[in-house]
Order: structure tokens, then sequence, then C-alpha cells
């Protein structure tokens, strides 16, 4: 009997620490918060069944009597007994857009000047670098120098070069804070000059894959991902900047190791200013009139299976075409660009372009007829496979920017 005991407590030991461990793992794949079309149910897809509880019942269809706009707090369950998360449930409308895969060119203007590069200033004295002493850091934004802005290159250069050896009062931003620090030029033996010790960028341009635009919001975004600044890799801090049509010249293909890319010519037909640069792409109240005969519904993240899909990304010119991939979840959870796992498999494009190339970024990923997402980022080791964001992560961020175009013009 004793024996018995022993071991209906080690299984039950074992199942409890297999389900507790389940539920550590599990907590990466669930989101905080859903989106589900009315009258539907919520279906998180796990690999231990989860089931959805409202106010103490299961989740039907039954209880989605509520309306359109309507949000509500729903309990996760495990064999529907296991409390394991509450996630937050909106009702909403059928989401469509006009899908798109055309390329597109950026000109962007930063707020300040990033600093991208700091060097040691050979003097009388030896070596020295005010910018560093007085606590400036590559990825600052150089937004004032005594009260007069900054928005070139040439503004800083004069304004040290006139400095007359005094100290400057630097406005100086960083992760979106703002501090002041002084700076005392020297003189580089050099160009006989007084400098501070850094080098900065106060423009950039490139071009990249547009995934949508929303009717509704009247907001076209793509990339998927953000602007960054090639050599600090952080997100630029613009100014200005404008969305331009571009057409692909050139592929440069790529192979393990070596990521490749689309080589564009931009043209001067303007999309859309840019209104928002995140981590979730480029995004900009449209410009031109756009015809939107046929929209595509787009897929919520939970509808979202691993499988075949297709990809919708223009190699030459400016003509999007389909190509076959397959796709695979990495979890409902918030990460803002890494939701899915996408891998070609059309012979056609990895005889083009070698598989996933730069600029390529952006690129509209559909799947039974509906959009679930868009291309963001190559393996370096693996230039097949790449990384894709949610579609509906997308819209979010396109209707928070029209809500934001609404405030100002209020």
């Amino acid at each position: 009997m004793r024996k018995l005991i022993k071991i209906s407590f080690a299984i039950l030991l074992i199942a409890c620490s297999y389900i507790f461990t389940s539920i550590y793992i599990m907590s990466d794949d669930v989101a905080s918060s859903y989106k589900v079309g009315r009258g539907e149910e919520l279906q998180v897809d796990t690999f231990m069944p989860i089931t959805a509880v409202y106010n103490g019942l299961k989740m039907s269809q039954g209880v989605y009597t509520r309306q359109v706009g309507d949000s509500f707090e729903v309990d996760l369950k495990i064999f529907g007994v296991i409390p394991f998360s509450t996630v937050n449930v909106e009702i909403v409308d059928d989401m469509y857009v006009a899908v798109l895969g055309n390329p597109f060119g950026m000109k962007i203007y930063t707020d300040g000047v990033l600093v991208i590069e700091s060097a040691d200033i050979t003097t009388q004295n030896g070596n020295a670098n005010p910018a560093a002493d007085a606590g400036i850091k590559v990825g600052d934004y150089i937004k004032s120098v005594n009260g007069t802005k900054v928005t070139c290159n040439e503004d800083l250069l004069q304004l040290v070069t006139d400095s007359g050896g005094k100290s400057m009062s630097f406005e100086v931003a960083r992760n979106g804070q703002s501090f002041t620090c002084n700076v005392q030029p020297i003189i580089d033996n050099e160009s006989g000059l007084y400098r501070i010790g850094i080098w900065v960028r106060d423009s950039s341009a490139g071009v990249g894959t547009l995934t949508f635009y929303s009717p509704s919001t009247d907001v076209v975004c793509g990339l998927g991902h953000g602007i960054c600044d090639a050599d600090t890799e952080t997100l630029l801090s613009i100014e200005d900047g404008e969305l331009v049509e571009a057409d692909i010249v050139e592929v440069e293909k790529g192979s393990a190791g070596s990521p490749g890319a689309l080589k564009g010519k931009l043209t001067y037909d303007s999309i859309a200013d840019i209104s928002l640069n995140c981590e979730m792409g480029v995004y900009g109240v449209m410009k031109q009139e756009v015809e939107t005969p046929n929209l595509t519904e787009i897929a919520l993240k939970q509808e979202v299976v691993d499988g075949k899909a297709q990809l919708l990304c223009t190699v030459d010119g400016d003509t999007p075409k389909l190509y076959s991939c397959e796709i695979k979840r990495i979890g409902d959870n918030d990460s803002s660009t890494q939701n899915l796992i996408v891998t070609i498999t059309d012979k056609e494009l990895i005889n083009a372009t070698g598989g996933i190339v730069q600029c390529m970024s952006g690129s509209p990923i559909l799947q039974d007829g509906k959009l679930v997402g868009a291309l963001t980022h190559v393996l370096v080791s693996d230039s097949l496979t790449g990384y894709g964001i949610y579609a509906e992560n997308m819209l979010e961020t396109a209707e928070s920017v029209a809500e934001e175009q609404l405030k100002e013009a209020s």
C-alpha cells in the first residue's frame, strides 16, 4: 500500500511539474489582448488545451452578444480548470485593407543631428575628446547649442568652429529623454580648427516595401520594423521625411552569411509624409488617391496557422508578384517584429534573390485569402528564412496614427 502511495505521489509530482513548466513556457506564446469578430469564439493555439472562460462560463458563440467596440476580460484555463492567464478581448468588425507589396523610397531628416561616431582629437597636449568627457555618446541626438537649434551637420560644424574655444551648452536627447551638458571645443592639430570629437548625421535614405493601405484610416505603412541608423543600429528620431515611389533596378543575391539586397531608384512622386517611425514599421497619411476595388481581410493573430502561405513582393520594376513560402507561428506574444518565422519555398524567387534579402522588409504575407503579416528580417545564417510581424499589430499602429492626426487637426 505504501509503495502504491509513493508511486501515486511521484506521478502526481511529475504531472504538477509538467503542468507548471508548461505554464511557464506558454506564457511567451499568449498575448495580453486579443480581437475577435462579433459572434466568434476566442481560440488560443497552444500545445496544451486552453479554454476561455467569461463570467464563469465557457466561451461560446452565445456569449458574444456584445457590440463592436466592446472590450472585456476573459480568463484562460488549462483543461478548462487550471487558471493560466487573464487577457483582454475586444469585439471588432472585419478588418479590410488594400494589400500593396510595391517598393518605396524613404527620404529622412532627423530631429537634431545623430552622433554616429566618437573619436579623439590630437592636440598639442595629447589626445582628448571634449564631447565624450561631457557625457555625449554614440546614438545621442544633438538638438541645440547655446539655444540655437541644430538641424544639419553644417549647423553644428559652424557653431563649433566659431566658438573661439568657449564652453558651449548642448541640448542632447537620449532614449526620448533630454538633458544639457557643457562642451568646450579644442584646437585640432591637423585642421587647425576647433573640434569636439564626434561625427554626426542629419539625414538618411533607403528602400523598402509597402505592406498595405487602410482606407478606414487613410494610413499607408511598410517595412514592419523601424527605420534605424546603419551605424548605431538605433531607431531614427525623424523630424521630417517622406515616402516616395521607387523602382527595383538590381538584385544583389543573398546567401548564408550574406543577406543580399534589392537596389532601387527613387522617384519624386510622393506617397506620404512620415507620421511615425516605430518598431512596427513606418507609417504616413496617404497623399495620393488610391483605388481600392478589391480589399483584403486582415487575419486576427489567433487565425494564423502553421503551413503554406504566399509572399507578395517586387524584385524587378514596381510590380509585385506572389511567391510561395511557409510560415510558422512563434506565438501570440506581444513581441513587435518576431511573431512568425517565414521560409521561402518558391524556386523562382530563390533563383532571383537567393531567398530573403534586404529591402524586402514589409512584403505582405497572405494565407487562405487573408493578410496575415509582413516580412521584417532575414536570418543572416540562412537566406531562405526570416521573421514576420502580424498584420493585426501593424493595423493597430495605423489606427493610432490616424487618431493622433485627428487630435492634431482638432
